[in-house]
């Protein structure tokens, strides 16, 4: 389905600028900054959207426009360029993580018994919060991926934030839902079930809730796994298939 994958890249470039507080545009790509979250490497990042970059560029203007940084994440949207990618970057110091792009059809889906509840920031960060310390991350850190959830209110017409519940009414799972229908595919992200709720089925009650959204005027939804993960599988037996991949570099 290459005008599927075609409409999905041109998805996540223009929701990376949108939510994007300053952007540099450049010959074949462009970088995202966010200085109210200097370490959330998604909103300051190099991200490639033409097939046709130099590979041999690309780490130079990384460091051009980011400025200084610890850590430097490149996005390449196209799979070939990718490819070609990946040995000039790891001779400049870049490990690369594949992503595979996955899409399934919306048509026929139903609001599960229960739903998915739509939810504020302000009732999601608890949560958020306390699942990335578990994760290891230091405080200011941790606070940094919980608030910039904000900052993708600005990435599409609509962007929802789902919580699934205990039957006590503790938030146990979360994902974010991008509705846009004039720019294509809905996109599903960041499914996360908090470590003491995983296998009692609050992630297949998110992933219906947001199908079942998503139908309701846009034909296809779409998310974004890493290839080498155990969701991938997950996913799979839920219907959803491969479009394309993308790659994520990452220096050391």
């Amino acid at each position: 389905m290459p005008d599927l994958l075609e409409r999905v890249t041109t998805f996540r470039a223009a929701f990376a600028r949108r939510q994007a507080r300053e952007t540099v545009e450049l010959a074949g790509a462009f970088a995202v900054r966010d200085p109210d979250f200097p370490d959330s490497q998604e909103h300051n990042r190099l991200i490639v959207d033409a097939p046709e970059a130099d590979p041999a560029a690309l780490a130079g203007l990384a460091v051009r426009v980011l400025g200084p940084r610890e850590r430097f994440r490149i996005t390449v949207l196209d799979e070939a360029l990718g490819e070609r990618a990946t040995s000039v970057l790891a001779a400049a110091g870049y490990e690369r993580e594949a992503e595979l792009i996955l899409a399934r059809e919306t048509a026929g889906c139903a609001l599960p018994e229960p739903a998915a509840q739509r939810v504020g920031l302000a009732e999601l960060r608890a949560a958020v919060f306390r699942q990335q310390r578990d994760w290891g991350l230091d405080e200011d850190l941790a606070r940094q991926l919980t608030e910039r959830r904000a900052a993708r209110l600005r990435g599409a017409e609509r962007v929802l934030f789902l919580a699934a519940r205990t039957p006590d009414g503790e938030i146990a799972a979360w994902a974010d839902l991008y509705l846009d229908r004039s720019a294509g595919p809905a996109q599903l992200e960041e499914l996360v079930t908090a470590a003491p709720h995983r296998r009692r089925g609050h992630g297949d009650i998110l992933l219906a809730t947001g199908l079942a959204l998503a139908a309701a005027g846009i034909p296809q939804l779409f998310l974004v796994a890493d290839a080498t993960d155990w969701p991938r599988e997950w996913y799979s037996s839920r219907g959803f298939t491969e479009l394309g991949r993308s790659s994520s570099f990452l220096n050391r």
